[in-house]
């Protein structure tokens, strides 16, 4: 899956206005454990809820996520994990970068409307959620942050966005660019069923775990560990709109159609959320 870098003037710019951002103070605040970030009380009802599916505490820790740490999220949507990293972050003298959608992506998931609230609740709330720099990741963008300077990037349920917008390949340079040498890429991706035939597009939102462990490797990463924190063996992955059937966006109909009103949920919903693999690379050295 080719891609276009680009220009070297763009790239310049890119690293001189984040090495800029890298000069702003990261002083501790108060200390704060992985667990008081998800148990946080700035976090929604709803939020909170899904961490029965998504467990944020161990996957967190699985990824090696530690005080004073340097992460990247990746397309942050409306901030369910930056609600969590950033709080954090702030408390220990660390770094969030949010590398969000770019502007006019045609392969976002989510509506700008979206994207303006994720940045306006950060700004509102600069004591909770610190100093998060907002940098972009899409087709043409350039660094998602400085060179060399992440401990952690974080690639959460996106990988099928970026394989049917053919940036995938993309993702992985732009992680391997910026992570520290022995930093780690932390990936949770929505499973396909073992053995079956690869799906470079992710039409159903599903990815082999295998082709998932093939692209970062092939972006120089070593795969190092998997788990099955994020697991759900009762999603049959055989749903009338793929993933996207499930909770908890609940589709009813194809993709750009009003939703259907007569469509029975019922079976779905008793799955839960999807089957998802929870992987950890990490850059030599």
């Amino acid at each position: 899956m080719p891609f276009e870098r680009p220009s070297r003037r763009a790239l310049l710019a890119g690293v001189l206005a984040l090495g800029a951002c890298g000069s702003r103070s990261r002083a501790p605040r108060s200390p704060m454990s992985i667990a008081r970030a998800v148990d946080g009380q700035w976090r929604s009802t709803a939020d909170r809820a899904r961490d029965f599916w998504r467990h944020p505490r161990e996957s967190l820790q699985f990824w090696g996520l530690h005080p004073e740490s340097t992460v990247v999220e990746f397309w942050p949507g409306a901030g369910w994990y930056t609600e969590i990293l950033a709080p954090y972050l702030a408390a220990s003298g660390g770094r969030l970068y949010a590398a969000d959608l770019q502007t006019g992506d045609p392969a976002a998931p989510v509506s700008g409307q979206v994207v303006r609230a994720y940045h306006r609740k950060l700004r509102q709330n600069p004591d909770l959620y610190g100093d998060v720099v907002i940098t972009e990741f899409g087709a043409t963008s350039g660094p998602v942050a400085p060179p060399g300077s992440a401990d952690l990037v974080l690639f959460l349920r996106n990988l099928h966005n970026w394989m049917a917008a053919g940036i995938a390949e993309k993702a992985f340079h732009d992680a391997f660019e910026a992570l520290k040498p022995g930093g780690v890429l932390g990936l949770e991706e929505h499973r396909a069923t073992p053995g079956g035939v690869p799906d470079v597009l992710a039409s159903d939102g599903y990815v082999l775990q295998s082709l998932a462990e093939q692209m970062g490797q092939e972006a120089g990463f070593l795969f190092e560990a998997s788990s099955e924190i994020n697991a759900n063996p009762l999603d049959t992955r055989d749903h009338p709109f793929g993933v996207w059937t499930l909770p908890p966006e609940r589709r009813s109909s194809p993709r750009g159609q009003p939703p259907d009103p007569t469509f029975d949920h019922g079976r779905f919903d008793l799955i839960g959320e999807s089957d998802r693999m929870t992987l950890r690379f990490r850059k030599p050295g």
